[in-house]
């Protein structure tokens, strides 16, 4: 077990791949103005004109970047040390969770004392704040999940399964999809879902065993495992057919007009629902990444502009700028409830909160340089 020989290679760079941080800063970002509440920016955003959003976009470059962070210690170091890597990145998931209700629990009980607006209502906290006993237990077993605390449980879960994949693909690299789609039709077959809250039935709303089909997309390309169509002019024009196609049938202000195209969406509904990750937001978001590399040949310098260069920086903190995406959006919620969302406060708070995200990625990326313990060393000298 402890052989590396046996383990496919993943593939290699030498540095670290702006594009990659380019687009899970610009998921993190509209993560962002997604979450702040009643924002009418949100309305704006990629998600509202297709199936897929910017969860899709942060999950499969989680997935990308997993292979070539843990993939390599599994072919370098063996099954068990990777293993256990993987599971350290659990555990600092999992404490990240749970600080990340903690803190927002703290706020919305502040916001209650403070604004006339129920804050813990709004997030369904009370079952925490009324039954603390037992929530304080579903919390740490992660039986009890309130839906804005979902996506990190998920993510836990899925990275857990990396040893199991690394396993299969020892044995042969196509046990990897197969696995993976046997879970994906399991989960619709016999209703695999896990429970969020301890007095009803309702499942996580992002299901891992569903959601699981495209980190592991993302992984199977990191790896090197699985390739890519090559852009071409036929492929790029299926791709923007089926994205143009699906808009109509993905905005609500759309599709609520018409009867008809509103009877085709409740039809396809299960293809398209966000809990079970419905196959149609797969193919969506497999038509985006088409179409984006094929624009990208044409645009080889936009990696090079400004505006992506800061983008990138935000995502090369991904974790503790999620973390604070969540509490930024939250707060600027808040703050738009005593200011009003008229169009220049609405802008001037969003725009505001990404640069506070901007900043955030600078300052985490400069604690990580441990500036300190060189001055320490230069005064000890």
């Amino acid at each position: 077990m402890s052989s590396t020989a046996s383990f496919p290679q993943i593939s290699h760079t030498n540095s670290r791949e702006v594009q990659l941080d380019f687009f899970r800063g610009l998921a993190l970002c509209i993560i962002f103005i997604a979450h702040i509440p009643d924002n009418w920016l949100a309305n704006y955003t990629y998600g509202r004109f297709g199936f897929s959003d910017s969860a899709e976009l942060f999950i499969f470059v989680s997935g990308y970047t997993a292979a070539r962070a843990f993939g390599r210690t599994f072919t370098q170091l063996g099954f068990w040390v990777g293993t256990i890597r993987v599971l350290h990145r659990c555990w600092q998931l999992y404490i990240a969770h749970l600080a990340l209700f903690f803190l927002l629990a703290a706020i919305c009980a502040a916001g209650n004392k403070l604004h006339y607006i129920d804050y813990i209502g709004r997030l369904n906290l009370y079952f925490f704040f009324e039954r603390t006993p037992e929530a304080i237990v579903g919390l740490f077993s992660l039986s009890y999940v309130p839906n804005y605390f979902d996506i990190l449980p998920m993510y836990i879960v899925i990275l857990a399964c990396v040893p199991l994949m690394m396993l299969l693909a020892r044995l042969h690299l196509i046990l990897v999809p197969v696995m993976c789609l046997s879970i994906y039709l399991g989960m619709w077959w016999f209703n695999w879902a896990l429970p969020a809250e301890i007095d009803s039935d309702r499942p996580w709303f992002f299901n891992p065993f569903g959601w699981q089909l495209l980190f592991f997309t993302g992984f199977l390309l990191g790896a090197g495992w699985m390739q890519a169509p090559r852009s071409s002019h036929v492929l790029a024009l299926i791709c923007l057919l089926f994205i143009l196609l699906s808009i109509p049938l993905s905005n609500f202000p759309i599709y609520s007009q018409s009867i008809w195209l509103n009877n085709l969406r409740l039809n396809i509904d299960p293809l398209v629902i966000k809990t079970n990750f419905g196959i149609l937001r797969w193919i969506h978001f497999l038509a985006l990444a088409g179409l984006t590399q094929y624009l990208l040949l044409y645009w080889q310098s936009f990696f090079h502009t400004r505006f992506a260069q800061y983008t990138a920086k935000i995502g090369q903190q991904g974790l503790a700028l999620f973390l604070c995406s969540m509490i930024l959006s939250y707060v600027a919620g808040m703050i738009m409830d005593y200011t009003g969302r008229h169009i220049l406060d609405t802008i001037l708070i969003n725009m505001f909160g990404l640069y506070c995200l901007w900043i955030l990625a600078y300052m985490i990326g400069w604690f990580k340089t441990v500036p300190w313990k060189n001055k320490t060393v230069m005064c000890l000298n």
